[in-house]
């Protein structure tokens, strides 16, 4: 089962009004390197600060993602809860100008978490509801280009500003002011889907699937994603349990622990990666670019990333693809013993976290395609609503992470724990491969003995002679 992105950019734009979601991208990227900057630089917090607000945030995404996906099945209002989203991004980041305390930076970002899902269902599902199956493929592809360029327009606008040695927080103003751009062009440029969809009904399209796993510029993690509500009973453990039990000789199992393990480690590195950044001398302006060559890495590899999955297969790329990506960790962890000039760190951090970026790319189709898979003939919506479960632990155990090791261990530290928890879900990659063909396997066909002819006796019925000494 495979997922028929198309790969190339010469449908770049499925429809004008997907235009739209460039601005937000640009404000919601910008955002996401600016955030620990602010921290960092004139509130004079600490590297346990910037994950300190991370948990914060991520908590408040996953508490609000049940509301917002439940919202969604109920009211068939995509452009409203877009509007809710982009348009709260615009106030917030225009308060967060006037912040002079680490306290009310927690709380304004915490309340960010709150209203971050609230386009993450709707955005997808607007999607569903306005392409039909033929042209939905080219939907989603144009969706995740634009997020793409929009990633790289709002680092290069942080890039200038910061050079320039313009006031670090009035670049907020220029992200909120892209953010409302997009609340207004939605609003008044495009229009409600015909057909109402489901949230469990992205479950069951690939494409929409993909893009739900598709990393958020804000915080290089995805959204968790609860197709189906999580139910409550005062037995979860028990629940959980019998779910084990049943999955046991399904890949499935396997795909959602090795997933885990990848969105911790990456949680981990990537709330600590600025930090150590600024530690080591570099600018901000200089931040910046080294986020864009993520985003730039992702840009011009994401068009070949459907080819190159269906040529070597998507478990061996999503191996290869984690193997790359803990090396890049490992590289990082390592620069610290290198006697670096500012511009000899700046270009090795950039070259690797480039790298990182390429690597994302790969991983995130193949494993998509995986998982995809494995969820053929089942219940999509409640198995997609476990592995974001995890995917939600996993966010809030890496920042948590990474605010204890700030106190008591160092940055190659916590960068060699992230790339341990990389190559430590290879073998669990390998053995999902196993347990599909192993499941998928066709059973031999018995065939049953010919009978015996009637003309003359069977050797087997054959009388037996009369024994003489």
């Amino acid at each position: 089962m495979a997922i028929s992105l198309p790969t190339w950019p010469s449908r770049l734009l499925a429809r004008p009004w997907l235009l739209s979601f460039v601005p937000i991208n640009a404000a919601t990227a910008g955002f996401g390197v600016v955030l620990p900057l602010l921290i960092l630089i004139p509130l004079h917090g600490s590297w346990s600060a910037v994950a300190l607000s991370a948990t914060l945030y991520n908590s408040a995404v996953i508490l609000s993602s049940v509301l917002w996906g439940h919202l969604s099945d109920r009211f068939h209002l995509r452009r409203a809860f877009l509007a809710i989203n982009y348009g709260g991004f615009a106030l917030l980041y225009i308060a967060l100008t006037q912040v002079q305390s680490l306290g009310t930076l927690y709380a304004i970002y915490a309340v960010i978490g709150l209203i971050a899902p609230a386009g993450a269902s709707a955005s997808n599902l607007l999607l569903l509801e306005k392409f039909p199956g033929k042209e939905r493929a080219n939907a989603y592809s144009s969706f995740q280009e634009m997020s793409i360029i929009g990633s790289i327009v709002g680092l290069l606008i942080g890039f200038v500003w910061t050079t320039n040695a313009l006031a670090l927080s009035s670049v907020l103003y220029v992200l909120g002011a892209l953010a409302a751009v997009s609340a207004v062009w939605i609003w008044f440029g495009v229009s409600e889907g015909a057909r109402p969809h489901r949230t469990s009904d992205m479950a069951l399209h690939p494409e929409s699937l993909f893009s739900r796993m598709r990393r958020a510029s804000t915080t290089h993690n995805a959204f968790p994603f609860f197709p189906v509500r999580p139910p409550i009973s005062p037995r979860p453990f028990d629940r959980f349990g019998r779910w084990a039990r049943e999955e046991i000789r399904h890949e499935i199992p396997l795909i959602f622990l090795a997933m885990f393990l990848f969105n911790l480690s990456a949680n981990l590195y990537n709330i600590s990666f600025t930090p150590y950044l600024t530690s080591i001398g570099i600018a901000a302006s200089s931040i910046f670019l080294i986020n864009l060559s993520n985003s730039a890495a992702q840009g011009l590899l994401f068009p070949f990333t459907g080819a190159l999955t269906t040529r070597i297969g998507p478990d061996r790329l999503v191996r290869s693809s984690t193997y790359l990506r803990s090396l890049g960790y490992l590289a990082t962890a390592a620069f610290p013993l290198i006697a670096w000039t500012v511009p000899g760190a700046f270009g090795a951090n950039a070259i690797v976290y480039g790298i990182l970026g390429a690597a994302v790319a790969f991983f995130t189709i193949s494993s998509s395609m995986m998982l995809f898979r494995g969820l053929h003939d089942r219940d999509a919506g409640r198995l997609l609503g476990v592995n974001s479960a995890l995917g939600g632990v996993a966010a809030v155990a890496g920042a948590g992470l990474s605010g204890v090791i700030a106190i008591f261990g160092s940055f190659q530290l916590v960068f060699l724990v992230a790339a341990g928890g990389l190559l430590a879900s290879l073998p669990i990659w390998a053995a999902a491969t196993v347990a599909y063909e192993r499941r998928t396997r066709p059973k031999p066909v018995e065939t049953a003995l010919p009978p015996p002819s009637s003309g003359a006796p069977s050797t087997v019925d054959a009388p037996r002679g009369t024994e003489t000494a």
